[in-house]
């Protein structure tokens, strides 16, 4: 009989307190493959994601590829993802893969399968998720990561301008959306007093004051909080602390076009990623 798994959010603490709370953000778009003198194709995805995942390894907490951007080029590009993800896990850099996963019932299930299930092709260590069909929506992803030692991230409070049309709306219950995913999160992620949870929140480093107005910091205290817009989209580590307060230390903070601008050498890229470690740090 296997030894049960480690759960994610017991490991992502483990790497955090190791190598810092940044996040790479492994997005290869077309713009980015051309700065860096490589063709848009799925060789040019295979070069760009070896450097990255060479050059951050022990540098970072983990690493967050953008499924769409691999997607984009067929079955050759998911081959590539698959590779990274590979890589990844026999260098033992933990892996959020950013899917946005929603669906419900069967096609949640068959969602989940093909990145939280052991030995699966797309397998990775967590994924993010969209709760905008109802939180239930979301069990059959929330059952396949506990027992395999995943993690999930729920959006939330995402860094887009229009995300407050949906986030910030009031339920039948007169709480916001946000808050009600932010306790079922809680809710469902079962954390040991003292651990942090495997399943977190999407939660963007621009928000301004909604994590704390909304009450989002005391309704899900365990869950670690993913925030992208840090970097190209304004924020800065004075932004991190502000948005956050006091649950600043859970923070991930991922960081993708202010990184892999200091593309393509292997060596800029590695410094780079050591110095927004320690800025977030």
């Amino acid at each position: 009989m296997s030894a049960p798994a480690v759960p994610f959010g017991r490991r992502l603490r483990e790497e955090v307190a190791a190598r810092g709370r940044l996040v790479a953000g492994i997005d290869p778009h077309a713009a980015l493959l051309e700065s860096w003198g490589l063709p848009d194709d799925p060789s040019g995805l295979r070069t760009f994601s070896r450097t990255v995942l060479e050059a951050v390894t022990g540098q970072v907490a983990a690493v967050k590829p953008q499924s769409a951007f691999f997607e984009r080029h067929g079955s050759a590009g998911v081959a590539v993802l698959e590779e990274l993800l590979a890589a990844a896990r026999a260098s033992g850099v933990l892996t959020i893969l950013d899917v946005k996963r929603g669906d419900i019932g069967s096609t949640m299930t068959a969602y989940a399968q093909a990145h939280l299930l052991p030995g699966a092709p797309l397998e990775a260590d967590a994924i993010t998720v969209s709760p905008f069909l109802g939180t239930g929506s979301l069990d059959p992803a929330a059952e396949l990561a506990r027992t395999h030692g995943k993690g999930l991230f729920l959006l939330a409070l995402t860094s887009n301008p229009d995300g407050p049309q949906v986030q910030h709306a009031l339920t039948d219950h007169d709480t916001p959306v946000a808050l009600e995913i932010a306790r079922h999160a809680e809710r469902i992620g079962g954390a040991a007093p003292g651990e942090w949870s495997s399943i977190g929140l999407v939660v963007g480093a621009t928000v301004g004051d909604a994590f704390l107005r909304l009450g989002l910091d005391a309704a899900a205290p365990s869950v670690p909080l993913l925030a992208p817009g840090v970097g190209a989209q304004g924020a800065g580590p004075s932004e991190v602390a502000e948005v956050f307060g006091e649950r600043a230390g859970q923070v991930l903070v991922s960081v993708s076009r202010g990184l892999l601008s200091a593309g393509p050498d292997a060596t800029a890229l590695r410094e780079r990623a050591k110095d927004l470690a320690a800025a977030h740090r």
